[in-house]
């Protein structure tokens, strides 16, 4: 995807807020010159015996710690990634993209249905139309709620 972007437009983004799924190490390294990646680091599996006194998973506070066979481009992103800023940064996207993702996903939108660049942009379009127009039913109610003023003109004001 970086790639397409520069042959597409000449430069790439400073910085990439990508899905969870992202983060191979290949990729990260691929693109480290080019721009900053801000993913999720994965959570290693903890074995079975790792448990605490009371019972719950010992957890894995080093997963943001540099590894043994990481690259100076994985370890930076590691690192960027238990800073603050990324875990907020990365939590704000899972609360606007992913509810708009799996909200498409759930009304049909699987897989495209059409090929050709402008006929997935007309799909799109009426995907995102159709989202909005469904938000505005949910969020019309509460613009007019009886918070506002009542209007001049109204029953028995004739």
């Amino acid at each position: 995807m970086v790639e397409q972007l520069e042959q597409r437009f000449g430069t790439t983004p400073d910085q990439w807020l990508v899905d969870g799924g992202y983060p191979a190490h290949e990729q990260i390294e691929a693109v480290a010159g080019k721009t900053e990646v801000y993913a999720p680091v994965p959570q290693a599996r903890a074995d079975k015996g790792d448990k605490d006194e009371q019972g719950g998973g010992g957890g894995c506070p080093g997963n943001h710690e540099r590894k043994p066979d990481d690259s100076d481009a994985v370890a930076q992103w590691r690192e960027r990634m238990a800073t603050p800023r990324a875990k907020d940064l990365y939590r704000l996207r899972a609360a606007t993209a992913e509810c708009v993702n799996a909200q498409a996903r759930n009304r049909g939108l699987q897989r495209l249905p059409v090929r050709g660049q402008a006929k997935v942009r007309c799909v799109a379009l009426l995907f995102a139309l159709a989202h909005n127009l469904m938000r505005s039913i949910v969020l019309m109610p509460k613009m007019f709620s009886d918070t506002q003023a009542p209007c001049a003109i109204g029953p028995g004001t004739a």
